[in-house]
Order: structure tokens, then sequence, then C-alpha cells
């Protein structure tokens, strides 16, 4: 099996931030975002609107604290604001591609930022494209941007984006700032999480709880699938640009995604991966003589499966929080350079034992190949892998960058031949029944593990 050529670790779209009547909003900005970091570090920015009704935008590559010195934050002032950090889902692209977007039609201007793929994003812009449309971006969200432009109204902004919102099809929260009102909305299947607090005497809106705790904001309710939100000087109000389709959360919010001391959508999301692990060891107990989990996202997962089979949890492979990431890495041996100066077996722990690896996924199965050996090399008697989600063997269209279905080591390959691919003794998944079980939910978005796909695909199948 030759995987060389693909990804090997999964990455979320990006995280969105709005916040309403808060003094100094662009530095409780920054830390929100900061907050969010985990959920895009190619890029980050903020629209903010000054007193006087202006709307400033300030964005660039990078991570937030980099983007957002202290010079930049003295030059934006405002109790309005919205935000945005970036992990592109296809195209890198440029600076054209950093939000928020400034757009400006017949009603004025407005900024707007995006969380998640459309689906039919290709239909809504041959046909805008058709009428006369120009297009600055790569990007999907510019396409939101255009139709509500279409229809606007100055002071009315509502009435151009619940009939721009009811176009889109597949995954989108997206926050918008215009004549000084706070605007967000969730697709109709609730693909991706985003909640609303308040802090103080304004608001917060955020694609995680973890923001608001950052900012001491109070946790109000989360915004509903379908739901568009706005606030203004006459408050919060609610109202709806499409029926809801369901709860359809991806289920990769909770395994990997999410931050753990944030809760989704009541459901905490550390409390879930303990679960799961708990739960995969009712389905798979190895013989181990400790648990390891690969940091850092698995390690609850790793507490529940200790914890269930009475086995001692212990710091078999150490991460180093200073090293880049290695999926930029171009080529294949340097991607497992980066594997191994990314993670190292700290080998007084493993050596002469049968060790328990706990993982939330296998995307392409190179990494956990290299994690295998080292922790063989490293002394380690046994290593059983034991992954705390169903095998991932179908591409995401809502907002993960997985590509076509051969860059992915589940879609064609048993259990058996992973495991005989990456060198481990055993490998095991946790099953999709235990999945929901752990979640406490009727339904989630569970089509990158079983192919059942909650929305038309539009012409994507060809990346089957």
């Amino acid at each position: 099996m030759d995987f060389s050529h693909c990804f090997e670790e999964l990455h979320e779209e990006c995280g969105v931030l709005g916040i309403y009547g808060v003094e100094d909003a662009p530095r409780k900005a920054f830390l929100a975002l900061q907050a969010l970091q985990h959920r895009g570090q190619q890029a980050c920015g903020a629209a903010v609107c000054d007193p006087a009704g202006n709307i400033c935008v300030h964005k660039g590559a990078g991570l937030v604290k980099d983007v957002f010195t202290e010079s930049a934050l003295a030059g934006l002032h405002g109790s309005i604001c919205i935000g945005h950090v970036r992990y592109p889902t296809t195209e890198v692209g440029g600076m054209e591609n950093i939000q928020p977007f400034m757009m400006s039609c017949s009603a004025g201007r407005f900024a707007l930022a995006h969380n998640g793929n459309i689906v039919n994003a290709a239909d809504i812009k041959s046909r805008l494209e058709a009428l006369g449309h120009l297009f600055n971006t790569t990007s999907d969200s510019e396409l939101f941007a255009h139709l509500i432009g279409m229809g606007a109204k100055k002071g009315d902004w509502a009435s151009s984006i619940i009939p721009a919102a009811n176009q889109l099809d597949g995954a989108f929260c997206t926050v918008m700032l215009a004549d000084g009102v706070l605007y967000a909305c969730r697709d109709k299947y609730g693909f991706r999480p985003l909640s609303i607090g308040r802090l103080g005497d304004g608001y917060v809106i955020a694609s995680e709880t973890c923001a608001l705790n950052a900012l001491k904001a109070d946790f109000i309710r989360d915004v509903e699938p379908g739901e568009l939100i706005s606030i203004g000087p006459d408050g919060l109000k609610s109202l709806r640009h499409s029926h809801s389709a369901g709860r359809r959360m991806c289920a990769m919010e909770y395994i990997y995604f999410a931050r753990p001391d944030s809760d989704i959508e009541g459901c905490s999301v550390h409390a879930f991966r303990k679960r799961t692990g708990r739960l995969l060891y009712q389905e798979h107990p190895v013989p181990a003589d400790i648990v390891a989990s690969v940091p850092e996202s698995s390690m609850s997962a790793a507490i529940g499966y200790a914890e269930a089979g009475h086995i001692p949890l212990e710091m078999g492979l150490l991460k180093n929080m200073y090293v880049a990431r290695t999926f930029i890495q171009p080529a294949q041996s340097m991607r497992d350079i980066g594997v191994r100066m990314k993670l190292s077996p700290v080998r007084s722990i493993v050596k002469g034992r049968r060790i328990a690896v706990i993982d939330d996924s296998i995307v392409r199965g190179t990494t956990s190949r290299q994690i295998v050996k080292m922790l063989r090399d490293a002394g380690a008697t046994e290593v059983h892998m034991l992954i705390a989600s169903p095998k991932y063997a179908w591409p995401c269209f809502y907002g993960i960058d997985t590509g076509t279905r051969d860059q992915l080591i589940g879609a064609d390959h048993t259990e058996q031949e992973i495991c005989d691919y990456i060198g481990a003794d055993s490998l095991h998944y946790l099953s999709e029944k235990a999945l929901f079980e752990a979640s406490g939910r009727a339904e989630l978005c569970t089509a990158c593990f079983s192919g059942r796909y909650p929305t038309e695909l539009y012409g994507h199948e060809n990346q089957f």
C-alpha cells in the first residue's frame, strides 16, 4: 500500500466569532480567536464596526498572536465585530481568500465570515457568472456574500440573508456585520456548532463554547439549525431561514476537532471522548500493561479505556509542541522526519511493556505506522492500536479537507490489512453503534464512516 501522495492529518476549515455591545470588542475578539485557534492556523482576521458606523477589517496569514499585534489592536475601535480563523479545505489561495470578506452593494457595505463547505457551490457560481458576477476569491463563502448583496435592502438585511441562505446546500455557520447589526446563521442540518453567550450587556457568538469561556461569557444556547439570529439596538431576535432538516452534527467535531473543554449541543466533548474510550474497551479489550494516547485529542478516550480496563495510563508518547505541523511537508521522507520530531516515545515507560495505544482516527496510516515503529524501537513488546471512532473510509464535503476515496486507507482495505500495514499486533475500531451511544444522540453526520450523506452531492460523487 502506497499512501505517500496523500495527506495524513484531518483539518477543519475554520472557526467564526461575533461580538456585539461589548467594550473594546477587538481585544475581546483577540482572546476568543486564540481559543478557536485549533480550528484554523493558516490565517485569521476581524471586521470591526467603529463608533461612527464604519467597518474596518484587519486580517493576515498566520496565527492570531502574529496577526493581531499590539499595534494592530491599537488601531481597531468599536463594540461590535466579527472574527475568523481559517484552514482551507481546498485551495490555499492568497490574501484574497482570508476572511472576513468586506463587500459592497446598493444597500451599503457589509462584512461576512463563514465556516463549512457549500456542496452546491459550483452550480451557484455558474448561475451567478451567467448573470455577470465577478469573483475575487476561490472561496465558496463569497457566493453567500453575492447572494446576499443581490437582494439587500438598507436597514433590512435579514430579508436578503434568508433567501440567500435558502439557496445554499451543505454546511455553513456564518456571521455578518452590517449597519451596526450582528447576524449569525446556521445551515438547516446543523453540521457545525455555533453557540450564543452573554457578556455583560452584550453578546458573543462563537463556533465553540471554549471561546465563550475565554471571555467569561455566560452560555445562553446554541444557534438552532436553520436559524438566523440578529443582534442590534433592539436586542436579540430569532428568525428562520430554513426548516430544520434534523441535527446532523459532524461526528468528527466530538471525536477530534473541538477542544475537550467545549460543550457541543449540550454534550461535553471531554465526557463524550471518555465514554468512547470506555466503550472501546468493552468492545475490544486487549492484553496490555499500559495505556498510552497519541497526543492530544485522544487523551480523553485513553482515560476512559484505562479506567474501564483498570490498566495504568502512562505517558508513552510525548508531543513536541514547538515543531511545525507535518502535513505541510511536500515529500514523504520529510513527513516521516516530521512525525519523529513531533512525537517521541518515553523509553523508560515503554521498554518491555505491552502497550494499548489510543488514537482518534487513522487517515492514510503513515503516522500510525511511524508510531508503531517508534514504540517497538523503544522496546515495546506488543503494540495494540485502538481507534476511538469507526473506520474512516469516505471523503467529507462539509468542511474537512479529505480528498478522494483512494487517499483514505480505510476505503478499500480491511481492518487486518491496515493492521499489517501499520505493523501493529492488533487494530480495533469503535463501532458506529457505540459512537451514537457515547453521544447520547439519535442523529449525527457519520458520512465519513458510513458513506451515508445527508445532502445531495451535486457531482462530488466523482471523488469516490
